[in-house]
């Protein structure tokens, strides 16, 4: 999604004269609006599926930078050891499961 120099950068000035001109634009092309103030970037408008995705995005990857800083430091351990380890840290039996026919549980 790139975005156009001449379509996708506007005013304040602008925005509060074509509001729903430049929502409407916004709405159809998907892409955010620059918003402009004395000739410099002001802001940026983005609807709101947009918007939703980008915080979806950001919290991800606020929950996961602890996960890549332990790997980046060597901090880690095969999946059947964290889960045996796991497992007894928490008293969950590590056999005695019942086999679901379907493979799945």
């Amino acid at each position: 999604m790139a975005i156009s120099l001449t379509e996708d950068i506007r005013s304040v000035t602008d925005l509060k004269r074509n509001a729903q001109k430049i929502l409407d634009h916004l709405h159809k092309t998907g892409r955010p609006v620059i918003l402009t103030k004395n000739g410099k970037a002001d802001a940026v408008l983005l609807d709101a599926r947009t918007f939703e995705k980008h915080l979806k995005a950001s919290n991800l990857a606020r929950l996961l930078a602890p996960a890549e800083e332990d790997v980046a430091a060597g901090r880690e351990s095969e999946m059947g050891k964290f889960l045996e380890e796991f497992k007894h840290a928490h008293g969950i039996p590590s056999k005695g499961y019942p086999k679901s026919k379907g493979g799945h549980r």
